[in-house]
């Protein structure tokens, strides 16, 4: 399975977040000119976003809920292509792609199988969890299955497992902050 399309695509969609003191995460390109990534990468009201072309870009984060975890950054002056989520979770045992920027390493991919869709701990949210290789600069990244539609968003290894918050549950966050599309 060649999966270099793929990868290529899922990377022209990542971008690099970083706040004025340096902190940095990933996020993926949404429709109507905005960026969803985690909450705990979008502190800073004001962002650059570095996307994959080379440009910098401002970003303004326009929703953020530390609770969820999730945050809608708004690029400043451009419209740019953005993913094709999916709402439905991957199988167990589906192959999964991540994209982000761990340690500072741009675009850097990972892949794992998905081990489990669903609580980590008894009456807790879903995750998508998966034995991806993942780091600081990840968080906020696209989980994406082998076609490149976006499963999840990169949030925390847990017990040596990458986590990700469903597809579904990013765009019921951004429908709740007023973002139509």
């Amino acid at each position: 399975m060649d999966l270099t399309g793929v990868v290529a695509d899922l990377r022209r969609i990542t971008v690099e977040i970083r706040d004025r003191h340096g902190s940095f995460g990933a996020g993926a390109l949404w429709p109507a000119g905005h960026v969803v990534t985690n909450a705990h990468v979008a502190r800073s009201p004001r962002l650059t976003l570095a996307l994959a072309d080379g440009r910098r870009l401002d970003g303004l984060v326009v929703a953020r809920d530390e609770r969820t975890d999730l945050a809608v950054v708004r690029i400043v002056g451009s419209e740019i292509e953005p993913a094709t989520p999916l709402d439905a979770p991957p199988p167990v045992g589906s192959l999964v792609i991540a994209v982000g920027h761990p340690f500072g390493v741009r675009s850097a991919v990972t892949v794992g199988i998905v081990h489990a869709v669903g609580p980590v701990v008894r009456g807790g949210r879903a995750w998508i969890q998966a034995d991806l290789r993942l780091g600081p600069g990840n968080s906020g990244g696209p989980i994406a299955d082998v076609g490149g539609r976006i499963v999840g968003l990169s949030a925390m290894v847990m017990n040596g497992l990458g986590l990700a918050i469903p597809m579904a549950e990013v765009r019921s966050f951004v429908r709740a902050a007023g973002i139509v599309v």
